[in-house]
């Protein structure tokens, strides 16, 4: 089945060979186990790349949201903070909603939810990243499977021929190095979109730490009555400066 599906891939209108079709020549040579190993790099790819899209549409311009919070909370009270929050995605907005709904409660109690809220926002974040660590550990142990098994067929065919030559044992080990190298590829691909995501959320768990604490001595002042933006600020004097996505973006 393997044979004839490469077969008909090598012998479509338009193909040429090059590249694609040497992938396609020694993923047969490799064996049954290719299989596997190909399954788990594209089911990691498949969870990289939900979560990469996810990561990269909740993270916003968190200076620039607080700057707005700010604003709306000394403005309009705690009701149109909370309804801009509402209204903007991301776990920093999410976490700054459950505080300004107990924020008449009390300082404690907003900081209580803020802390609550902050947890599982930190989860929602990291789903899947277990999964996609599974398969980051899997495919290189697929690999050395396919190894073994590789060096077990070179040792049966030098059993029944009774001699040792490099034409019997090519085939084995030919198996054997080809399910090794595409196992650790995966693994090695599998774990640079890992460490991506993991660093993205990192900042982003950051952020919506300290801008926590931005949250709860505002809702302090507000309280207190004080003002929470300088008239300079609302004029744009104190406008939030550009994070390194928005240089990028530019």
């Amino acid at each position: 089945m393997t044979s004839s599906i490469s077969l008909l891939l090598l012998q479509a209108p338009g193909v040429e060979e090059g590249f694609f079709n040497i992938l396609v020549h020694y993923f047969n040579e490799g064996g049954p186990f290719m299989w596997p190993v190909l399954i788990s790099l594209i089911l990691g790819l498949a969870i990289f790349l939900e979560r990469l899209i996810f990561l990269n549409r909740v993270d916003i311009n968190t200076r620039e949201f607080i700057f707005k919070v700010k604003e709306a909370l000394q403005n309009g009270g705690i009701s149109e903070a909370e309804e801009l929050c509402s209204n903007t995605r991301g776990p920093v907005a999410s976490v700054f909603t459950a505080g300004l709904l107990r924020a008449e409660e009390g300082i404690d109690a907003a900081e209580k939810a803020i802390q609550s809220y902050g947890s599982i926002e930190m989860s929602i974040l990291e789903r899947g990243l277990v999964w996609l660590s599974l398969f980051i550990a899997i495919a290189p142990l697929l690999g050395f499977t396919g190894t073994v098994i590789g060096m077990i067929q070179a040792f049966d065919a030098i059993e029944e021929a009774g001699d040792i030559s490099p034409s019997l044992v090519a085939g084995g080990i030919k198996v054997a190095l080809l399910t090794t190298a595409s196992g650790l590829i995966a693994g090695i691909i599998l774990q640079v979109g890992y460490n991506y995501c993991v660093s993205k959320i990192d900042r982003l768990v950051a952020e919506m730490e300290e801008s926590s604490i931005v949250l709860i001595d505002s809702i302090a002042l507000y309280e207190q009555g004080k003002p929470l933006i300088t008239p300079e600020a609302s004029e744009g004097g104190d406008t939030p400066a550009k994070t390194d996505d928005d240089e990028t973006q530019s």
